[in-house]
């Protein structure tokens, strides 16, 4: 393998791990770092999809003991059957638009200028949401994921359609939108992560074998790396987040998408950064 080839997988890997959890877009900040990197085609598309499988299992390790106890519960255990009911109504929504729009949003939408855009106006949007709590705390009706109602939960799989547009960001749209219908940070950011399972498997499934020609043997090593090192991002940012959202809101992340975006847009504008479409 090309070393070459090889750190800017592991640099994706990273930039998919550290960002995947957090209101801020890791499908914006991979075709940006994409970009930066020439890391771009059909080819690097399917792999940032791929690595973000990565990210995922380091939320079922985080969680393995609930995912454990969600499953043998499936039987016997209302409270169980009511969550796994709602992660799996959640999913829908999101599942059957990206096999609808999938290829024109990526068509269309998978450029550095649409995803700078949408940074911004993703972070005004998380700005309002918590000033809208922080205002009036008693909105934030449901305090636990186990206590979501299957209104709730369907609410929150609409939410996620938004993140199919790149730079809305998956946790952001789930999170902000959970919040917005009545959960509390920690609730929403809880049901955010074990959507993300279902939800990310699948996209990595769908993707893969839609571009199944244009994959070989020959790129498992490169999408390993990439694997394994979003792992190791995502694992450490789950067991950072969860400790943050404890004592903080998600403010700093709104700010940090606003002026990325605004950097974005400038850069490109001015000829400072050649942002590759």
């Amino acid at each position: 393998m090309d070393i070459l080839l090889a750190i800017k997988a592991i640099i994706m890997g990273l930039v998919e791990g550290f960002t995947e959890f957090l209101p801020i877009s890791s499908t914006g900040h991979l075709i940006l770092a994409g970009s930066l990197l020439d890391f771009t085609g059909t080819k690097a598309t399917v792999f940032k999809i791929v690595i973000q499988l990565g990210a995922v299992l380091a939320v079922v390790w985080e969680y393995r003991e609930r995912v454990i106890r969600m499953l043998t519960g499936l039987t016997s255990d209302p409270v169980q059957q009511r969550f796994a009911r709602n992660v799996a109504v959640a999913f829908v929504p999101a599942a059957l638009a990206g096999v609808l729009f999938s290829a024109t949003i990526t068509e269309v939408l998978f450029h550095p200028i649409p995803v700078a855009i949408a940074l911004v106006v993703g972070g005004v949007i998380i700005l309002w949401a918590e000033r809208r709590q922080r205002l009036n705390p008693s909105l934030a009706r449901v305090q636990t994921a186990e206590e979501m109602t299957l209104l709730d939960a369907l609410k929150v799989g609409f939410a996620q359609c938004f993140a199919l547009i790149p730079g809305t960001s998956r946790s952001g749209s789930t999170i902000i939108g959970g919040m917005l219908f009545g959960l509390s940070r920690k609730a929403a950011t809880e049901f955010s992560f074990f959507l993300a399972m279902p939800t990310m498997l699948g996209a990595t499934v769908y993707s893969v074998y839609k571009e199944r020609e244009l994959l070989s043997l020959d790129d498992v090593p490169l999408f390993g790396l990439g694997f394994v090192s979003a792992f190791i991002a995502g694992f450490l940012c789950v067991r950072w987040l969860l400790r943050y959202i404890s004592s903080h809101d998600f403010t700093i992340f709104a700010w940090y998408r606003i002026v990325f975006g605004i950097l974005v847009l400038v850069t490109g504008h001015f000829g400072l950064v050649l942002w590759k479409e």
